[in-house]
């Protein structure tokens, strides 16, 4: 996807829908700070050596061409890969060696996903990082309401906290459930949500074939055809079913939106010990035979469509069976998988502020942090569920949202490198100090103190007394202020009435076509 795309939000697209003046106001009507997405200047960390490597491409070819994979009731499937050269016996493929890495050298390298404020707009590939929140909990959490199932009020207020955060660079999907919505209609109410209480990028729904055609459907509304047609305007999430198991339902929806040209992340959800071998080298093994056999499908149905190479790994409790996060494991894979997608020339996509916990306490933050510092160093261009992610990926937690959200601001610090200009080097400032003197006074601390350090707007570090005064908070209760806060200051991003009214009618029509489904 080329750079040089003119998004659709700056050209005069549209005629006498109002388009110029919703985009003057956006202009004008900032109401947060938010950067841009993460651009690396510090080397990724390579855990594998070249022999290791070429051992585990080696054997990741074996499965594809002497296991294989299973494509069950997806007939589009069978018949394309036997087109392609592939054995098909009833639901089974298996791949001849070397095709499936062949196929998948048509994927691009870097992919531009636009937002409908041009200043959103993320790249995804090389040395960038793309933040995004938690995606699919059924449940969510706060201090005020506890546990419980999520609505579709959660679900805005999740997209408005994601908005306003300021170190986010992408709204995200299912960031929670919304159950009191029917099954068969709620991705229209999710994707209404993102596409008009933020105007940051978004991911289409993957649920059925149908909902991925109402993604594209509306967005085709939101930026135009001609522009949906040549641009990728969203990101899905297409899991494999591990191990080497790929089903109806995600392959109907990669085989909507690989034709129409918009991004999918390909990705194995292992849980290893049980959905793959307890190795580290088998299980990097599987996850490149399953990302390969998606990927090439990918291209099989429209060549240079669009693709992140996925790797989500976690490790299992072998005393009670439950998944385990933040592990020494995870990371190892995490970290092999980044360097076999690079070697593949695609996007990556791992990592995020996973963890077992069930509230945001200490255990929360030492599994979140393992996970956040190995996918920053282990080269992720996509990183889902960023900030918000809770008792194994079972809640979105209001709290942990806003902490995990805060917390990504050291990533960006962190991959910003050292700074070595004169300026870094504070020559002159030593010299001015000189021995037995202090630097808060002098000439380059009184010019660089704003911006020298990363500060938190969530932790506290007031002194003890001061801390105690005003009520002796600890974390949970201090997002929670912040949440309370951040959803008080939420100011809605302009959009063109006309295209408003659009997508309400074209939600309206959908919904009275069919009988709510709880199922």
């Amino acid at each position: 996807m080329s750079r040089a795309a003119t998004s659709p939000l700056s050209t005069s697209r549209r005629p006498g829908r109002g388009g110029g003046a919703a985009r003057r106001a956006a202009r004008g009507n900032i109401s947060f700070e938010s950067v841009k997405y993460i651009e690396r200047n510090i080397p990724n960390f390579e855990i594998l050596t070249e022999e290791a490597i070429e051992i585990i491409e080696a054997n990741a070819e074996t499965i594809l061409e002497e296991i294989g994979v299973s494509f069950a009731d997806c007939p589009e499937a069978l018949a394309r890969w036997r087109e392609a050269g592939a054995d098909v016996q009833g639901d089974r493929v298996r791949i001849p060696r070397g095709l499936a890495r062949q196929l998948c050298a048509t994927a691009p390298s870097r992919i531009i996903q636009h937002a409908r404020n041009p200043d959103r707009t993320v790249e995804i590939g090389g040395k960038t990082l793309v933040l995004a929140p938690v995606y699919g909990p059924p449940f969510v959490r706060d201090l005020d309401g506890g546990r419980r199932y999520g609505t579709i009020e959660d679900f805005r207020k999740f997209v408005k906290l994601g908005y306003m955060s300021k170190y986010l660079h992408h709204s995200g999907g299912t960031v929670c459930e919304p159950t009191d919505v029917a099954v068969n209609k709620r991705h229209l109410d999710m994707l209404y949500a993102h596409m008009t209480l933020s105007d940051k990028p978004y991911m289409g729904s993957v649920t059925a074939p149908e909902r991925a055609l109402d993604s594209v459907e509306m967005s085709k509304i939101l930026f135009g055809e001609k522009f949906v047609d040549e641009n990728a305007v969203m990101t899905s999430l297409i899991n494999i079913n591990s191990p080497l198991t790929f089903d109806p339902i995600m392959v109907g929806a990669l085989e909507v939106y690989a034709a129409a040209g918009q991004a999918c992340i390909i990705s194995p959800f292992i849980v290893g010990g049980a959905m793959a071998p307890v190795s580290v080298a088998g299980t990097l093994t599987q996850v490149l035979a399953e990302a390969l056999a998606g990927i090439a499908y990918s291209q099989l149905i429209r060549p240079g469509a669009p693709v992140i190479f996925g790797a989500f790994v976690t490790s299992i409790d072998m005393g009670s069976g439950a998944p385990t996060f933040g592990t020494p494991e995870a990371s190892k894979i995490l970290y092999g998988a980044g360097q076999l997608a690079r070697r593949l020339g695609l996007p990556f996509r791992s990592g995020g502020g996973l963890c077992g916990a069930k509230l945001p306490d200490a255990q929360a933050a030492y599994e979140t942090a393992n996970t956040l510092n190995a996918a920053l160093l282990g080269g992720v261009n996509f990183m889902l569920h960023a900030c918000g992610w809770l008792e194994g990926g079972l809640v979105s937690s209001f709290e942990k949202f806003v902490l995990d959200a805060d917390q990504l601001g050291a990533l960006h610090a962190l991959a910003a490198g050292v700074d070595i200009s004169e300026n870094g080097q504070a020559m002159g400032a030593i010299a001015e100090v000189g021995p037995g003197g202090h630097y808060l006074g002098c000439e380059h601390t009184q010019a660089n103190f704003k911006t020298a350090f990363w500060r938190t707007n969530v932790l506290d570090y007031k002194p003890f007394e001061q801390w105690e005064q005003e009520g002796s908070l600890d974390a949970m209760q201090l997002a929670n202020s912040r949440v309370k806060q951040l959803l008080n200051d939420y100011k809605q991003p302009p959009i063109d009435p006309a295209i408003d009214e659009a997508l309400k009618a074209y939600i309206a029509r959908k919904k009275e076509s069919m009988p709510d489904s709880f199922v």
